[in-house]
């Protein structure tokens, strides 16, 4: 292990790249634990406070994580998303069972809370409005890789097991257009970059200044008028996001009107 002084990159950064490296050979596996900032420093013969500056870097690139009085260790894999929210629904609105078995969902607070801004604006209500919202948290390999939430007008959710602190055999939207009694006939996602808030930072286990992706997700009934507004908040460095489509080949033209003289 060894730094070029003569090299444009500066030395943390050629540190953080081999790291990198190592971490992409295998060397060290999701969840195991590098070696200490002191010994690293002595296998690349520079000062710890250079190495911490290469940990800090892969910090907030994602790629490992700090637990106090513990150590650093390999955060994980990257997470795809695939097709965005419209993966949620399926090809037949059915239950995925290959996420299932990759990702846990758990339900961390169910209740009625204030509309944030964004969802406010997407509801058509005021800031602040009382609505019922289900926040969750996503694990995989015991990492969090995302944090979310899906709120419900009061008057569609009141009384209704989407007010309740309990978890469905089936995807929530199964459950709500059952519950409140109006399909999911086309929905919109919003994606946007920003700096995470305090608590995403802490749930997701990442530096504050480690920028996130936001998904501001609507889903619509017939009528167009939103039955269910979510949120999802991912890493962004650990995050992609994958959309595959077709291309429609050219289409032939059509024949002039016969009864059309050209010329």
């Amino acid at each position: 292990m060894t730094i070029n002084p003569g090299a444009a990159e500066v030395p943390h950064r050629q540190i953080a790249a081999q790291l990198t490296a190592q971490i992409r050979r295998g060397d060290w596996a999701p969840g195991e634990r590098l070696p200490s900032i002191p010994a690293i420093a002595e296998m690349y013969g520079v000062a710890k406070q250079t190495v911490q500056r290469s940990i800090d870097q892969l910090r907030v690139e994602g790629l490992l994580i700090t637990k106090p009085g513990s150590g650093t260790y390999v955060r994980g894999t990257r997470r795809r998303l695939n097709r965005l929210s419209r993966g949620r629904y399926g090809g037949h609105r059915g239950y995925h069972a290959d996420l299932a078995a990759r990702y846990r969902q758990h339900l961390a607070q169910v209740g009625r809370a204030p509309a944030p801004p964004e969802v406010a604006d997407a509801f058509g209500v005021t800031d602040g409005t009382e609505l019922v919202v289900r926040r969750h948290i996503v694990r995989t390999e015991d990492v969090p890789v995302e944090v979310g939430a899906s709120w419900f007008r009061v008057a569609d959710a009141a009384g209704t097991s989407l007010e309740r602190m309990e978890s469905f055999g089936r995807p929530l939207y199964q459950e709500a257009e059952e519950v409140i009694g109006r399909a999911y006939v086309s929905a919109s996602d919003t994606i946007s970059a920003r700096q995470p808030s305090r608590e995403e930072s802490e749930l997701l286990q990442i530096r504050p200044d480690t920028p996130v992706l936001h998904l501001l997700h609507v889903a619509y009934d017939a009528a167009h008028k939103p039955i269910e507004v979510a949120q999802a908040t991912w890493p962004g460095p650990m995050t992609t996001l994958t959309e595959q489509y077709k291309i429609p080949g050219p289409q032939p033209e059509p024949d002039p009107d016969p009864g059309l003289v050209l010329g």
